[in-house]
């Protein structure tokens, strides 16, 4: 008896010491494994300090980019503008989502109930759409209370109305292939009416396409006392870019074919987007990343950084490519290589907007990238950044991952010049600005996320 208990105890020492082999020390506690993923179509740009500012002679004279050395952290960067195809890719999912959302309100309120009711020949009813989970219909609560689990009785986090929308099935365009009234009454809502409709197509309503999301301005929250809902603010942005601007931009010239054409049409899929606010810009970043932790969730995995726009210092670094004192993000001081040709996408001589081989914009990938791999970062279209404009600000900004951005200041720093732009917009210190509402046919952005680092495994055995 006492060899069996002497054995039991060895044992349960032995299981005790392998299921808990901390040994007594501080170890502390294990998280998800992270391993850091570049994203897809950005690089790695690695941190460190520069020279931020004019490294030459100031030729306008505007003194709003005195030289500051200053560091910024590493952080992943789009190697191209924010392309037609990608920005298409937020238009029609707010479209979907916004259309899914009325089809399932709709449903909720037929009188199919969720039967087969009102289907027509193909098994297809407005009920196809309604909502997965949530709210029932014909029930205020979302549950009877004695069919509620503990966590929807008492948990402050539980929101009846939170229901999930029905992506299962394929939303029906073609309007004589609409199952029922109530969805051709939902429909009639997101095409504009025949008065307003020319050359006998059905023209959806883009000013339906609207993007709803919440942001917390963390700094203003971080430097002042109170709830944390005084500092949330709910956005709703309209998404569709801009295209008049095509038009609007330029008087007196002939440019309705890319008003037509440049966003929706497929030739121009490889372009950089333009027509796109900053807003606008910022509404894609919320999109983009809610897009990717979505998909971490289902897999289980960590949720990773925000994609967002570059403050003015990471934009200017990442240009700079790492060289030392660059005019150019191609080094410098010359706008042509040694065969003639020009390095970027600009308006190089007076009236010649084409001796670049580009009148207007150019594939994103076009020209060669910058020693980080970026492409066009000067020329082609101007980038928003997530900074405020003000003459004086190097002045005063932290020499640590600067940024000054006030959101009372609707003027937002745009870099890198454009396609209609001269030399002296293209330089890596120039410094220009846009209102954060306006949209031009010159701006586009690309957005960038902080590099988290790689995961350590423990050395602790």
């Amino acid at each position: 008896m006492l060899r069996n208990f002497v054995l039991v105890l060895l044992i349960s020492l032995f299981l005790g010491s392998c299921g808990n082999n901390k040994q007594g020390q501080l170890v502390g506690t294990e998280g998800k494994d992270w391993f850091p993923e570049r994203p897809y179509g950005m690089v790695l740009v690695e941190g460190g300090a520069f020279i931020m500012g004019n490294s030459d002679y100031d030729i306008a004279g505007l003194k709003n980019a005195e030289p500051k050395t200053v560091t910024v952290t590493s952080f992943y960067m789009d190697e191209t503008e924010i392309t037609n195809a990608e920005y298409r890719q937020f238009v029609e999912h707010v479209r979907d989502s916004v259309v899914r959302q009325k089809l399932a309100e709709a449903a909720e309120l037929s009188s199919g109930g969720g039967s087969s009711a009102g289907q027509n020949n193909s098994g297809m009813s407005i009920q196809n759409f309604a909502f997965k989970g949530g709210k029932q219909s014909g029930d205020g609560s979302g549950q009877n209370q004695k069919n509620q689990t503990p966590f929807q009785k008492y948990s402050k986090l539980y929101d009846p109305l939170q229901r999930r929308l029905n992506w299962d099935v394929d939303i029906i365009w073609k309007p004589s292939k609409f199952p029922d009234e109530d969805y051709v009454m939902v429909m009639d809502e997101f095409y504009l009416p025949k008065e307003q409709s020319y050359n006998g197509e059905n023209m959806l309503d883009v000013t339906k396409f609207v993007y709803n999301y919440k942001t917390m301005d963390i700094e203003a929250a971080a430097r002042n006392k109170g709830d944390r809902e005084d500092f949330i603010e709910e956005k709703e942005v309209a998404v569709y870019p801009d295209t008049t601007v095509w038009v609007r931009d330029f008087n007196y010239s002939y440019n309705e074919p890319m008003h037509n054409d440049y966003f929706s049409h497929s030739a121009y899929d490889d372009y950089p987007v333009v027509g796109v606010s900053w807003k606008q810009a910022k509404a894609f970043c919320n999109w983009r990343t809610k897009l990717l932790n979505d998909y971490r969730k289902e897999k289980g995995e960590e949720n990773a950084n925000n994609f967002r726009l570059p403050t003015e210092a990471e934009w200017e670094y990442a240009a700079r490519g790492g060289i030392e004192s660059a005019t150019y993000p191609w080094g410098g001081p010359y706008i042509r290589d040694d065969r003639a040709c020009y390095l970027a996408n600009f308006k190089p001589l007076r009236g010649d907007y084409a001796a670049d081989n580009a009148l207007y914009t150019v594939e994103a990938d076009s020209y060669n990238p910058n020693d980080f791999g970026l492409y066009n970062m000067s020329g082609n279209v101007s980038e928003w950044v997530n900074s405020s404009y003000n003459p004086t600000s190097y002045n005063y900004m932290s020499s640590m991952n600067p940024n000054v951005n006030n959101k009372d200041n609707l003027r937002k720093v745009i870099r890198g010049g454009s396609w209609k732009d001269v030399s002296y917009f293209l330089r890596v210190s120039t410094r220009d600005y846009e209102y954060a509402d306006s949209a031009r046919s010159y701006i586009g952005f690309r957005t960038v996320q902080n590099y988290l680092g790689s995961s350590r495994p423990s050395t602790f055995n």
